[in-house]
């Protein structure tokens, strides 16, 4: 592929050229002789005259070139003790019967199908089977909050509701169908059908328009491939927003492809034959993205896994994970890794593994911070990279391109934008920001293949969000800076900035001074209000596991650090050595929910959350405010 720099250059020089190459990769029933239709900007479509079949390419196709025997998915689900691989042909045939089932309720082009599935095989078939005939999919995490759900079936008015009697969260069972019921009670629009696959954990009672997974689809004839425009969506996926209606980001088929395909080599290196574990869910993006389309579309090997990094039934289950399949690619988020690293510092865990295979570790979904960096590092004696990207984009914007040319990393900095990502740094004026001077992260449009292309049956709400703040540029809700070498630092979402007394400052460069302390596994920064300064940081640390130390002596260590690394006007004096933070299930601290507790507000607790019990037990502290950690 050339230097990191020559494929940059080529991108930008001439992106019609550079992007219509690389859909050269992938089979169309009618070629696309446009990259780029700007006629309806900032509405920007790419491969326009294009026509293609999504499923096709990340399955058929391969089973055409004579690969058919080669594993596509492989199951692995330590909850449930069950290992399952399915070949090319195997999940091809899969989803042409799932495909016909569909088409047998009437489901066709154009159709919404929502799916509400646990980490099985089955979401990932349910998926691609929408895709063969067509119909666009809308996933939900499975065990999302009845009315989360019925908002979503609302807007995205699906003809089909495809489910599970069950999903299995670490050591817990959590009834589907319940929930299932009782969103479709909340929601105004009615499905007419819903799947439900029966699992042996807990079976469901099915009612009227209820239909047995099994015996759906055992009577339907298979489904063949569909095309459809490029420019067709292939999936809605949901955004949460703590309030108001969710936003649900639309992906087109062509662009989507092309960019994933071109990822899956540039940027994670892996191609044909070759295995990914993506430790993720089928309902975030990573999930469509890296578990299910990219890896299917490059030809490799890809693993769902069913189970947590911790406690089913130990921190060393990625490591068997990686040895077993013989994983080349593992991508996940930080907060896996700082959870290992809290249950086994040492690393132990991955000692009687053969980690061989393992070229590449991947993070994402939050930022990195150095000691996680280092730690991962340090254990696996491989390459640790950061990427940073958005449900919104579909794939990473800001990335160390492994497959084309490995560049130097910096801790803290996910590295450069990728071809297509025209990532800029403004003021709050809307002027460039200077080299090493934080401002808000923004793309210049058109962005490029693969990003959303608006908001389900919301164009306005579309570019009030994301276009509206500077003329000509998709706004990302990160701040950071880009420094003298051009690498992108991305210091947290801009919200995360704070003002102490007139000085803004970053709560992310704080929270990499907790981390770095020896004794703490994981930690966040939050801004409070102040009488006096406005706004103050408050930090909340979790410590490693074993660590044997009084809390208030960390707490006074930390309150030091950070004096002595940001300086005194960062005004950090009171830090919380705690049990647990909030997360949401994909592993994002809830810090906005974090400060809205301190301040005295009641803010509704997001849906995403993981554990509510944590939040609970944190809001005596984080309302002591002054009370609740060492004050210095």
């Amino acid at each position: 592929m050339g230097t990191y720099e020559d494929v940059f250059r080529s991108s930008s020089k001439d992106p019609e050229h550079f992007w219509l190459e690389a859909a050269g990769a992938l089979d169309w029933e009618a070629a696309p002789r446009r990259a780029l239709d700007a006629a309806h900007a900032p509405f920007y479509r790419w491969f326009p005259d294009g026509r293609l079949n999504v499923c096709h390419n990340a399955v058929d196709r391969h089973v055409e070139a004579g690969r058919g025997d080669q594993p596509a998915l492989v199951y692995d689900s330590p909850v449930t003790g069950t290992r399952r691989t399915y070949t090319y042909a195997q999940l091809r045939d899969e989803v042409a019967s799932f495909a016909g089932a569909l088409a047998e309720l009437g489901v066709g082009h154009g159709d919404r199908v929502v799916i509400y599935m646990p980490m099985v095989p089955e979401a990932a078939v349910a998926m691609l089977a929408c895709a063969r005939i067509g119909a666009v999919h809308s996933v939900v995490f499975g065990g999302f909050a009845p009315n989360e759900l019925a908002v979503r079936i609302d807007d995205a008015a699906p003809e089909v509701i495809v489910s599970a009697s069950c999903g299995i969260e670490g050591q817990r069972v959590i009834a589907y169908k319940s929930l299932l019921d009782r969103a479709i009670e909340l929601a105004s629009h009615k499905p007419r059908h819903r799947v439900i696959l029966q699992r042996p954990q807990a079976r469901a009672d099915l009612g009227p328009g209820d239909l047995d997974w099994a015996e759906f689809v055992a009577a339907a004839p298979p489904a063949g491939c569909v095309p459809v425009a490029a420019n067709d969506p292939l999936y809605i996926l949901y955004t949460s927003g703590t309030t108001g209606k969710p936003k649900g980001v639309v992906r087109d088929c062509g662009g989507y492809a092309v960019a994933l395909h071109w990822s899956m080599g540039a940027v994670f290196d892996v191609g044909p034959g070759e295995t990914m574990f993506t430790a993720s869910d089928v309902g975030w993006v990573v999930g469509h993205s890296y578990i299910v389309y990219g890896p299917l579309l490059a030809g490799a090997t890809t693993v769902l896994y069913e189970g947590k990094p911790v406690g089913t039934p130990d921190a060393g289950q990625f490591w068997r994970v990686v040895a077993e399949h013989r994983v080349k690619t593992m991508f996940t988020a930080p907060t896996s890794f700082r959870a290992i690293r809290k249950q086994d510092p040492q690393g132990a865990l991955a000692a009687p593994y053969d980690l061989s295979s393992l070229r590449y570790l991947f993070l994402a979904g939050e930022r990195l911070d150095p000691e996680t960096y280092h730690w991962a590092g340090a254990l696996l004696g491989i390459p640790v990279i950061d990427n940073w990207w958005q449900t919104e984009t579909g794939w990473p914007i800001v990335a160390n391109p492994v497959g084309v040319e490995a560049a130097p990393v910096k801790p803290g900095s996910p590295t450069f934008p990728l071809p297509g990502w025209d990532v800029r740094v403004l003021d709050a004026s809307g002027k460039p920001a200077p080299a090493g001077v934080d401002g808000a992260i923004v793309v210049k449009l058109p962005l490029p293949p693969g990003a959303l292309v608006t908001l389900w049956n919301d164009d306005d709400r579309y570019v009030a969000s994301y276009l509206s703040a500077f003329d000509g540029y998709y706004v990302t809700g990160d701040g950071g800076h880009i420094d003298d070498d051009g690498y992108v630092f991305v210091m947290g979402r801009v919200d995360d900035v704070i003002n102490v007394a007139g000085h803004r400052l970053s709560t992310g460069s704080m929270e990499e001074v907790l981390a770095a302390h020896p004794d703490v596994a994981e930690c966040a920064v939050i801004g409070v209000a102040d009488p006096l300064k406005g706004q103050v940081p408050r930090g909340f640390v979790v410590l490693k596991a074993g660590a044997g130390r009084e809390p208030g002596d960390v707490e006074a260590e930390l309150v030091h650090l950070v004096r002595e690394r940001i300086g005194a006007v960062a005004s950090l004096k009171e830090v919380s050595v705690v049990a647990a933070l909030p997360k949401t299930r994909s592993g994002k601290i809830l810090r906005k929910t974090m400060r809205a507790i301190a301040d005295g507000h009641e803010e509704p607790i997001p849906s995403t959350i993981d554990d509510p019990g944590v939040i609970e037990t944190l809001r005596p502290v984080l309302r002591a405010g002054g009370h609740g950690g060492h004050s210095a």
